[in-house]
C-alpha cells in the first residue's frame, strides 16, 4: 500500500472522528440552550437585560462553534489537497542494480 493512500485512511478516519465529536458536541450544546430558555422562560424576576444578554452569549457560542467547524473542515481540506496533488507528483522508484 502506498503512503499516499495510508495517510488518506488516516485522514478520512480523523475527519469522520473529528465530525462525530462534533455532532456530539453541538447536541449537547443544543440541549443546553434548550435547558436554558426553560429556565430562563420560568425566571420571572431576571431583568429583560440579563436575558438578552444570555442570548446574545447562546448565540455567539453557536455562531463561533459553526466558525471552528469551518476552519477545521478547511484544513482537512488543504490536507487532501496537499496529498493528492503529492501523490501525482511523487517520483517514481526506479530498480538499480549493482
Amino acid at each position: 500500500m502506498e503512503y499516499s493512500q495510508m495517510t488518506k485512511r488516516v485522514l478520512d478516519f480523523q475527519k469522520m472522528s473529528f465530525d462525530n465529536w462534533y455532532n456530539a458536541v453541538t447536541s449537547l450544546q443544543n440541549q443546553a440552550v434548550s435547558m436554558m430558555d426553560t429556565v430562563l422562560d420560568q425566571s420571572r424576576w431576571l431583568p429583560d437585560d440579563g436575558r438578552k444578554a444570555i442570548q446574545r452569549w447562546i448565540h455567539l457560542c453557536e455562531q463561533e462553534g459553526g466558525r471552528f467547524k469551518t476552519y477545521v473542515d478547511d484544513g482537512f481540506t488543504g490536507i487532501e489537497k496537499y496529498i493528492s496533488e503529492s501523490k501525482t507528483t511523487a517520483p517514481t522508484k526506479t530498480k538499480t542494480t549493482e
